[in-house]
């Protein structure tokens, strides 16, 4: 697959987009990867086509944002750390889903040092505050997840394409951990509803779409107390996938 750079890749960010999320195995992907060959561009930064990443999730006390989620309130927040693992950059995000099911994303630039708390960052304090209804003091650690990233984008650059692997999730209330094996999670990202090649690909090799939340599964598979009704059936279906049981039973 023909490589893009970081910098040819400014103009497609889409930080209020569509997302549309597909799961499936190592050995689908491989095959999808082969299909859309000559359709996409495959992101290389530094001579590298994989990009490990760290992310740390933010809630209140009471799992507020999580059961949100779970309670499919349409507008609902995610707050986050993220670190890039081959630079050290590091950004305090906020995902906002509104009522009309378009994401929105706006981030900016922490210390690496502040990924685990960034409460003493006035800059990040105003930001949280002026994006949320939540204050510093309200959120706490909640949930961090690592995994490797595969970055496609179409060659009419109107679409992006990441391919997360070897996702891991850790607890950092409880301590508790858990991964998805042999799981992929794909995550298509447009600015509305059109016709894309890879939806046609991933339909033809019988992958089909399903909204999933690395916050959401990751915090249910750690949490054992916590409600995940919701979210059992997509559980059940990962790990059918993955030929293991996940659930802390």
């Amino acid at each position: 697959m023909s490589p893009i750079t970081l910098g040819e890749m400014d103009g497609i960010r889409l930080m209020n987009r569509i997302d549309t999320k597909y799961v499936c195995t190592q050995a689908v992907l491989e095959k999808v990867l082969d299909d859309a060959r000559q359709y996409y561009l495959v992101l290389e930064n530094c001579g590298s086509r994989i990009a490990d990443y760290n992310t740390l999730y933010y809630d209140t006390e009471t799992y507020r944002m999580y059961l949100d989620h779970h309670n499919q309130r349409l507008t609902r927040n995610k707050v986050r750390t993220r670190t890039y693992l081959s630079s050290d950059d590091t950004y305090l995000e906020i995902k906002r889903k509104n009522n009309r099911g378009r994401t929105k994303k706006k981030r900016i630039p922490i210390r690496t040092e502040e990924f685990y708390s960034f409460a003493s960052n006035s800059s990040a304090e105003e930001f949280l505050k002026s994006r949320t209804e939540f204050s510093v003091a309200e959120l706490s650690p909640s949930t961090r997840t690592s995994f490797s990233r595969i970055t496609l984008v179409n060659k009419a650059k109107t679409e992006r394409l990441t391919i997360d692997t070897n996702l891991q999730f850790e607890n950092l209330r409880n301590g508790r951990k858990s991964e998805l094996g042999d799981c992929v999670i794909i995550e298509l990202k447009q600015n509305g509803w059109c016709h894309s090649e890879i939806k046609e690909i991933l339909l033809n090799r019988r992958v089909h779409p399903m909204r999933v939340s690395k916050y959401c599964i990751g915090t249910a598979l750690t949490c054992p107390q916590i409600k995940k009704s919701r979210f059992i059936g997509k559980i059940r279906t990962i790990e059918k996938l993955i030929n293991n049981s996940l659930l802390v039973r």
